[in-house]
């Protein structure tokens, strides 16, 4: 059975997020967690905040996030009734990422879905401040949706790596059933200015190979210096579906989501991203 987790902030790309997984998904036995996480909401303005007032905000806000989940499930339910899915509904006085890695744990979830935007919706950036920090510190893959994606069948898939990390079966596995059931073809891109791998390059990517084996590989070298100017041109050449990366230390990923300021994040994704953790879960 698969688990999804899907933080939602009610918006509209919130709302787009969860049209994606359902469909995603639709050939699988799966149940569904929708999230709103909502501190933030309550601390949100707490020069006007006492302690009786604060009470009452955090009883309004908390009231308004259980009826608003409702609908969410309401709503799901009449665009997928399909009878493989199960729903469900947390709200949660919690910081998003401190509540989605808790429900992880306790439901020892598979995929984190959700949008790239939420409310406020800062069109300077690739992602939103929230998706950013589900990205960087939530230990679970994610599967980050563009603003106003439509849902299309994945057919093409693209994974960036330097063969350089040992990869997680568990992850692997999970992309290889996103992958089967749409045919889709996985692009290994190695991005280098060399052409030659090491040993360990050589049995990771062998490891890869042997997890992936019920999909259709490619294995690509793209010689460039400039790693994201590569993947982005490999994605608008070759009408990529899905971008897959994997976030841990020194990994290109890494080179992306931790530079000086959100804004460099120079990736102008408009396809949906999976990053991967290659993480040990606490």
């Amino acid at each position: 059975m698969r688990k999804i987790l899907i933080p939602t902030d009610f918006s509209e790309n919130a709302i787009n997020a969860i049209q994606y997984a359902v469909e995603l998904f639709k050939y699988e036995i799966s149940e569904f967690y929708f999230m709103h996480a909502y501190q933030d909401d309550i601390y949100a303005d707490e020069d006007l905040l006492d302690q009786e007032s604060l009470d009452n905000v955090t009883a309004i806000i908390s009231k308004n996030s259980e009826e608003k989940l409702k609908s969410t499930l309401k709503f799901t339910h009449s665009v997928s009734p399909n009878p493989r899915h199960t729903y469900h509904s947390i709200s949660s006085n919690n910081l998003l990422v401190d509540e989605a890695n808790k429900i992880v744990d306790e439901q020892n979830i598979d995929i984190v879905v959700m949008g790239t935007r939420g409310k406020t919706n800062d069109r300077k950036l690739t992602f939103g401040s929230y998706t950013l920090q589900v990205l960087k510190y939530v230990q679970c893959p994610v599967l980050a949706i563009p603003e106003n994606y439509k849902y299309s069948q994945p057919r093409h898939i693209l994974f960036p790596t330097d063969y350089m990390i040992p990869y997680k079966r568990r992850e692997l596995k999970l992309l290889c059933e996103i992958a089967v059931p749409f045919r889709a073809v996985i692009d290994m891109l190695y991005i280098s200015t060399s052409n030659k791998l090491s040993l360990r390059q050589k049995d990771n990517m062998a490891f890869i190979e042997r997890e992936l084996c019920k999909n259709t590989i490619n294995f690509k070298i793209e010689n460039s210096k400039h790693i994201i100017n590569a993947i982005y041109k490999y994605i608008t050449e070759n009408n990529t579906d899905i971008l897959v990366m994997v976030n841990t230390r020194y990994s290109f990923l890494e080179s992306m989501l931790y530079q000086s300021t959100i804004d460099e994040l120079s990736l102008n994704l408009n396809i949906p991203f999976l990053a991967l953790q290659n993480m040990r879960r606490s």
